[in-house]
């Protein structure tokens, strides 16, 4: 299992565009995710889920991958992560 925690930088926040960019990429992929803000865990292939976190800007978002691919889904999702959803 891998973890990370980011730091949301768009202006927005984690709102439904980039809630949807987020599965989509882990709906690729066979790894289990996690995302997990204030004590709040919630699927990362569920964007109902992803959504109830309300993490808006300047949130810190813990991010944990588990599975056989979970290296190149964790640098993938890390990407669009610190690229601020390619809002900024």
């Amino acid at each position: 299992m891998i973890e990370k925690t980011f730091i949301i930088k768009n202006k927005l926040g984690l709102h439904a565009r980039p809630a949807a960019l987020l599965v989509r990429i882990t709906n690729q992929h066979v790894a289990d995710v996690y995302l997990a803000r204030d004590g709040n865990k919630v699927n990362g292939k569920s964007i109902m889920g992803i959504l109830t976190l309300a993490a808006g800007r300047d949130s810190e978002l813990v991010l944990y991958v588990d599975g056989e691919d979970e290296e190149i889904v964790m640098r993938k999702l890390s990407e669009l992560i610190e690229s601020g959803f390619g809002e900024e």
